[in-house]
């Protein structure tokens, strides 16, 4: 019988999946070839996200204030990451996320190439899941080698 554990911090979860998730990846990458094994994990890692963003909202309700209350909070729960507000309304939520735990974290564990592959690639699909009425539109990102990420969830047109 499973005893039931306490929730564990995001990037603990992202370490854990990492350490798994990185040497299968490469494994995969040198059997098949790089495209063709990020395009499959690339749509996986999405479809788990959406999946998630749907469980989320199915519990909180949609809509930027609650990403913002019961997602980005959490995400950003031990001060994983360091931001700047830049505009904050009901239709758009803009900030620059300056330093990234999670960026460092696949760094120092040897995976900084496939971070985005695994992390930043399912921040838009969690977003569809949540709330399909709104977009998220990002230019750079510190993973990608960018000096930050430039975060813009907004309203669809």
């Amino acid at each position: 019988m499973c005893k039931k554990e306490e929730p564990i911090d995001l990037i603990r979860q992202r370490e854990i999946e990492m350490n798994v998730l990185g040497p299968i990846v490469r494994a995969f990458s040198k059997e098949f070839g790089e495209e063709r094994t990020f395009d499959v994990v690339r749509r996986t890692m999405q479809e788990i996200s959406r999946s998630q963003g749907k469980e989320k909202s199915a519990a909180n309700g949609g809509g930027l204030e609650n990403l913002k209350a019961n997602c980005i909070a959490a995400w950003n729960k031990n001060g994983e990451l360091e931001s700047n507000m830049i505009e904050d309304t009901p239709e758009r939520l803009r900030f620059d996320v300056t330093r990234c735990d999670f960026a460092t974290l696949y760094r120092d564990l040897g995976f900084g190439d496939i971070g985005s592959l695994i992390s930043c690639d399912r921040d838009a699909a969690f977003l569809e899941g949540f709330d399909d009425t709104y977009e998220l539109v990002r230019e750079k990102t510190i993973m990608q080698g960018d000096d930050h990420c430039d975060f813009c969830y907004q309203k669809k047109a």
